[in-house]
């Protein structure tokens, strides 16, 4: 009876069925157009798996070089296992279900009618999964034992942060500032009033998730051997094995952060301008961390040391993620600098409680995601908030808006710091009493590569280092502190492999 009807409309107005069919196509074409920009970002957001990658190969000693490289390969696979089979579940699940957790679509069994746009958002959401993964490994560096690292991994791309994803950005999330019901065409967020919980790209969902495990993990793990030796109160100070690498990683991480930031608007119609906008407010605050950074290195008689400079870089990135879209760009160059200063105090209160963190994964992305979510109740403006989320019910408190948002901001903080800090503490707690976490002693001292065999072939003689380079790095200290004539002898006795 329908399509009898649809025909004789047809024939009556062939104008309008001509209408429809282009409204149609052009429903159509920006569905294509926002997969396509959701898969070109979700790419930009891959490629920070190198810039991590480069980034802790050249800050480890380069006995652990292809260990680490090794960890962040295996790191987006096991990612991919998890997000595909349970992780995209639990994140998203089904309209309608408790705002704890998903339960839906398992193994993507029902995705096979929903069309490219979801296996774009797919990939976007696995990307996002792989780096709050990913982020852990720098932090315990040079001394976990490898079936720990999968272990964790699998824990976090496969519940810890799909949980929190579904808390922060789902339909159906209790902090979501996307909540709604099934029938409902509004948004409705749980606690009146406000907006939600406004992390717009993931400064708490991602960063604090991932740096959260990474602070538990250091601590349980403990400080690499020497770090924190009696040194007349002073800690040792390692040299990193490449700085070039250093660098390149943090330029090719800060790249996907334009991926990771505007990507994160999910659409292409009448989203080019906030895009635009995250992107601008990334690079301001990724800039004036920086140079916040660069002054406090000088200050404190550090100016030729690239590491705070370089982590000033990402600090500002992740202080910006939560409110990339929702402040002005003189409000990003504030958090920016904020975020500088935090990532400068808390690592050097991590050095003065003998917490080891290689690559200072947790000042950088725990305490400034913290900060950057916190931000966003202090510095989002009312425009800036109704052009990211189409509506505003809240907004910072420095443009009118009320403490309750500010209120639901920090009460995020608390919520996902506490679930990230506390699953991953039991996690390493139960593998250190299973004594499946840390290397032993003499394999630390001699060097993941060489002691897992990933230093054998063509590629192990490209990071052959002499008798006194193996010296100074088992004895930790900077070139200028020569050690003894004896000590190289014994390096070379031992064939040149660091152990005593």
């Amino acid at each position: 009876m329908a399509s009898v009807a649809g025909r004789a409309l047809a024939q009556a107005d062939p104008a309008a069925t001509m209408g429809g069919d282009v409204a149609a196509q052009f429903t159509n074409l920006e569905a294509e157009l926002t997969s396509l920009w959701v898969l070109v970002c979700s790419f930009f957001v891959f490629q920070m798996q190198s810039g991590f990658a480069l980034l802790e190969a050249g800050t480890v000693r380069a006995k652990n070089t292809k260990n680490i490289l090794m960890k962040n390969a295996i790191d987006a696979c096991v990612a991919t296992v998890c997000w595909w089979s349970v992780g995209d579940a639990f994140a998203y699940g089904k309209c309608g279900q408790n705002g704890f957790i998903g339960a839906y679509n398992f193994f993507s069994s029902e995705a096979s009618a929903t069309g490219g746009t979801y296996w774009a958002f797919w990939l976007w959401n696995w990307a996002f999964s792989a780096t709050a993964a990913t982020i852990v490994s720098g932090a315990i560096a040079e001394r976990l034992q490898f079936k720990a690292y999968l272990i964790y991994t699998t824990a976090i791309s496969g519940f810890i942060y799909p949980v929190v994803v579904h808390w922060v950005w789902s339909n159906s999330g209790w902090l979501s500032a996307r909540r709604r019901g099934c029938d409902q065409a509004e948004y409705d967020p749980l606690i009146s009033g406000t907006m939600g919980l406004m992390d717009f790209a993931g400064s708490g969902v991602v960063h604090m998730v991932g740096g959260g495990a990474a602070l538990m993990a250091s601590i349980i793990t403990g400080p690499r051997l020497g770090r924190f030796d009696d040194r007349g109160g002073k800690p040792g100070d390692f040299v990193p094995s490449n700085p070039v690498y250093q660098a390149l990683g943090t330029f090719i991480l800060w790249l996907g952060w334009y991926g990771f930031n505007s990507g994160s608007t999910n659409c292409f119609e009448n989203c080019m301008g906030v895009a635009a906008q995250t992107a601008v407010n990334t690079t301001l605050a990724a800039s004036f961390s920086a140079l916040t950074c660069l002054v406090c290195a000088i200050v404190m008689g550090l100016p030729g040391d690239i590491g705070p400079v370089l982590n000033g870089v990402l600090a500002g990135a992740v202080s910006i993620t939560a409110g990339c879209a929702l402040v002005q760009s003189y409000g990003a160059a504030i958090i920016g600098i904020i975020g500088g200063l935090i990532y400068t105090a808390s690592s050097r209160l991590l050095v003065r409680l003998k917490i080891d963190d290689p690559v200072d994964a947790a000042p950088v992305h725990f305490f400034c995601g913290a900060w950057g979510v916190v931000a966003v109740g202090f510095f989002a403006t009312e425009t800036s908030v109704q052009a990211a989320y189409t509506y505003a019910a809240g907004w910072g408190v420095f443009y009118g808006g009320n403490a309750k948002q500010l209120g639901v901001q920090v009460l995020g903080v608390v919520v996902i710091a506490a679930w990230a800090c506390s699953l991953a503490a039991t996690l390493f707690l139960v593998m250190k009493k299973m004594c499946w976490l840390r290397v032993p002693e003499h394999v630390e001292r001699q060097g993941l590569d060489l002691a897992q065999g990933l230093s054998t072939g063509i590629m192990g003689k490209c990071f052959k280092r002499s008798a006194y380079t193996m010296a100074v790095e088992s004895h930790l200290v900077r070139p200028s502190a020569k050690p003894s004539l004896s000590q190289v002898q014994e390096h070379e006795k031992a064939g040149g492999n660091g152990a005593y």
